[in-house]
C-alpha cells in the first residue's frame, strides 16, 4: 500500500505519530494509500523549519523569490497531468475538471511572479520643511495554510506561492482525504530551487490543525472549508493572536428572469450544479426561477441532465466522477430521499445510482428538486454533492429578498437579457461574488475570491490584492535629514555653505 508522510525541512519525514488514515479511490471504494497523520510534536518540527528558513528568506531579494517562482511555474506546467492524474485518484474528480483546477491554480503562481509590482510601496516628498514619508510592506513570518479535499492542488496554490512571494514561510495542512497532490507540488518547489523549510506539508486531522492554531511562531492563518470549521478556526486563531483568513461554505443562488435566454441559463446550471459532482464552494446549488418561466426552465435542466454521463474520473467518457466517501455520499442522498416529505417535487432522483463494474463506489446521480420552500432542509443547508434546488417567485424583488434572506453570501448569479435589471442585481445582492449571465463568478488571480456573511471570517479575501495584503503588514516611515548645506564645520561634502 501506498504511504503519504510529511514534507518538512525540504524532504520527507517519515510519520512517527503512529496515527494514520485511510485514503480511498471513490471510484472503487478500496483503500489504495495510508497518510501519516501528524501529532503535536510533528506540527512542531515542521514550524521550527519554516521559522529557521524565514531567517534567510524573508530578507532574500525579490529578483530570487520571482526566479524560483517563474521555475516552479514551468515544471507545475509540464506536470500538470501528473499533478491532475493523482488528484483523480484520490478525489474521484474527471480529469478534465482535475486539469482545470490545476490551471486554475497555475493562475496564482503566475501572479506570484508578478509579486514585484504588489510590493511596492508609496512616497511622500516635503510633507514638511525636508520630512518625507513613505510606506512599506513586509512579511509576516511563519503562516500556515489549511486546506480542503474538494481542491487539493488548487486551493493549496491560491496560498503558498503568494505567501512565499511575500517574503513568508508556509506550513500546508492538506485534507487527509487526498493528500498526495500536496506532497507532489512541495516536491515541485524543491525541484524549482525553493530553499528547505520554506515551504513545508504537515498531514494530519484536528490534532494537527488545532496545533497550528495555538503555536506561537505562526503569524497567520488561512483556511478553505465548511462554515462551522471556518468559525472556528477564525475564533480559535483569533484568541491566540494570529491573523486569519477562514472562507467557509455557500449555497448560491442564480436568479433567472423571465427575459432570459432559457437554453444559456439551463446549460448554466447544469454545469455549474453538477460539474465536479457538486463538490465546490462555488457551485450554484438554488436556482431561482421568476415568473411563469419555472416550467419550461425545470423541463431544459433535466432534459440536459438526465443525458451527463457518469463514471470513473480515468475514464475520458465520464463527465462526473463518484463522491469523496461513502459516508459523504450516503449524507447527500439523505437530502434528495427527504425532500418531498418537505415539500418537494423530486423531478430527478439520482440516488440509486450505480456504475456497472464499479459497484463499490460512492456513486450518486445527478438530483432535481422543484418547488423547495426556503424552510427545508435541501434548501438551508450546503449539500454539497449533486443536488439542485428550484424555487420559485413571482418578481425580481421577491427573488433578491429570498437570495438576501440566506446566512451564505458567497456567489451569486443573474441570468437576464436586460443591462438595467442586471445593474440593479449586482448592487442590491449581499454576495461577495456576482455573476452576469455568468453561472460561477470565481474571480481571475488578479481580483480576490471570497463571500459575506457566513461565507467568510475574517477581514481578507483570498488571494489578488487581498492576498498580497493577507500575508503581509504595512509599515509608515517617516524621516527628516538636515540639508547637506548645514553639515558641522571641519566636514566638507562640496555643499556651499549657509553659515
Amino acid at each position: 500500500m501506498k504511504t503519504v508522510n510529511h514534507w518538512i525541512g525540504g524532504k520527507t519525514v517519515e510519520g512517527a505519530s503512529g496515527n494514520w488514515g485511510p485514503v480511498t479511490d471513490p471510484a472503487t471504494g478500496a483503500v489504495t494509500t495510508q497518510v501519516a497523520l501528524a501529532s503535536a510534536e510533528e506540527v512542531d518540527s515542521a514550524v521550527a523549519a519554516a521559522k529557521a528558513a524565514y531567517a534567510t528568506w524573508g530578507t532574500s531579494s525579490l529578483a530570487q523569490r520571482t526566479g524560483i517562482l517563474f521555475r516552479y511555474r514551468a515544471l507545475l506546467d509540464a506536470r500538470r497531468d501528473e499533478i491532475a492524474a493523482l488528484i483523480t485518484a484520490e478525489h474521484g474528480k474527471v480529469h478534465s475538471d482535475a486539469l482545470g483546477e490545476v490551471a486554475r491554480g497555475l493562475e496564482i503562481v503566475e501572479l506570484a511572479c508578478g509579486i514585484t509590482t504588489q510590493l511596492k510601496g508609496e512616497l511622500s516628498t516635503q510633507v514638511s520643511n525636508r520630512v518625507d514619508v513613505s510606506s512599506i510592506r513586509q512579511p509576516l513570518g511563519v503562516v500556515a495554510g489549511i486546506t480542503p479535499f474538494n481542491f487539493p492542488a488548487m486551493v493549496p496554490m491560491w496560498m503558498f506561492p503568494l505567501a512565499v512571494a511575500c517574503g513568508n514561510t508556509f506550513v500546508l495542512k492538506p485534507s487527509e482525504k487526498d493528500p498526495s497532490a500536496a506532497n507532489l507540488l512541495a516536491e515541485l518547489a524543491a525541484e524549482a530551487g525553493l530553499p528547505d523549510g520554506v515551504l513545508n506539508v504537515v498531514h494530519g486531522d484536528k490534532v494537527a490543525v488545532d496545533a497550528l492554531l495555538a503555536h506561537p511562531d505562526v503569524a497567520a492563518v488561512s483556511f478553505v472549508g465548511s462554515t462551522p470549521i471556518a468559525r472556528y478556526i477564525h475564533t480559535t486563531a483569533s484568541a491566540n493572536g494570529k491573523r486569519v483568513q477562514a472562507l467557509g461554505g455557500a449555497k448560491n443562488h442564480m436568479l433567472v428572469l423571465p427575459d432570459a435566454d432559457l437554453d444559456a441559463a439551463a446549460d448554466a446550471a447544469v454545469s455549474a450544479a453538477y460539474g465536479s459532482a457538486g463538490e465546490r464552494c462555488m457551485a450554484i446549488s438554488a436556482v431561482v426561477a421568476v415568473g411563469a418561466i419555472g416550467d419550461e426552465l425545470v423541463a431544459k435542466i433535466r432534459e440536459r441532465a438526465e443525458k451527463i454521463k457518469i463514471g470513473p474520473g480515468n475514464d475520458p467518457a465520464s463527465e462526473m466522477g463518484p463522491l469523496i466517501t461513502k459516508a459523504h455520499r450516503d449524507k447527500v442522498a439523505g437530502y434528495v430521499t427527504g425532500a418531498a416529505a418537505q415539500g418537494a417535487e423530486v423531478v430527478l432522483d439520482g440516488t440509486g445510482h450505480t456504475v456497472e463494474g464499479f459497484e463499490e463506489g460512492h456513486w450518486i446521480g445527478l438530483s432535481l428538486l422543484d418547488k423547495v420552500s426556503t424552510d427545508s432542509d435541501a434548501y438551508r443547508d450546503e449539500i454539497f454533492g449533486p443536488v439542485l434546488v428550484v424555487l420559485r417567485t413571482e418578481t425580481y424583488e421577491e427573488g433578491v429578498e429570498l437570495i438576501n434572506a440566506s446566512p451564505f453570501g458567497n456567489g451569486t448569479a443573474i441570468f437576464t437579457r436586460d443591462g438595467g435589471a442586471a445593474r440593479r442585481f449586482q448592487l442590491e445582492i449581499e454576495a461577495g461574488m456576482v455573476g452576469v449571465n455568468v453561472p460561477i463568478p470565481v474571480p481571475v488571480g488578479y481580483h480576490s475570491f471570497g463571500g459575506w456573511k457566513d461565507s467568510l471570517f475574517g477581514d481578507h479575501h483570498i488571494y489578488g490584492n487581498d492576498g498580497v495584503h493577507f500575508y503581509t503588514r504595512g509599515k509608515v516611515v517617516t524621516t527628516r535629514w538636515p540639508d547637506p548645506s548645514e553639515a558641522p564645520a571641519g566636514v566638507d561634502l562640496g555643499f556651499p555653505r549657509n553659515h
